[in-house]
């Protein structure tokens, strides 16, 4: 038996909304999936359109350069189209 939760919670804001969080899918799916309305545009982490703030839980990432610089990353950036959830989320954008 896995230890591993089917699906984790993505809760964003502004506004509060929240939806089911798929560790086999990117974040950007699972939200789209939940209704949430999020800017995207190219989908493979070079665009940078999907730029949030990732305020709590953790994401993994599938290809070694997201599009995000190492401080960045260090100040909890993140790019919905290709990460993965690891836990449940907590992610803010301006542009929603």
């Amino acid at each position: 038996m896995s230890s591993t939760a089917p699906f984790f919670t993505a809760h964003v804001e502004p506004g509060g909304a929240q939806c089911d969080a798929w560790p086999e899918q990117p974040l950007l799916v699972s939200m789209e999936q939940g209704g949430i309305d999020w800017p995207s545009s190219c989908r493979n982490g070079t665009c940078r359109t999907c730029i949030g703030q990732l305020v709590e839980g953790s994401v993994r990432y599938t290809i070694d350069w997201p599009g995000l610089t190492p401080e960045e990353k260090a100040e909890g950036c993140v790019l919905p189209c290709v990460a993965y959830p690891t836990s449940d989320v907590r992610i803010e954008g301006s542009a929603i």
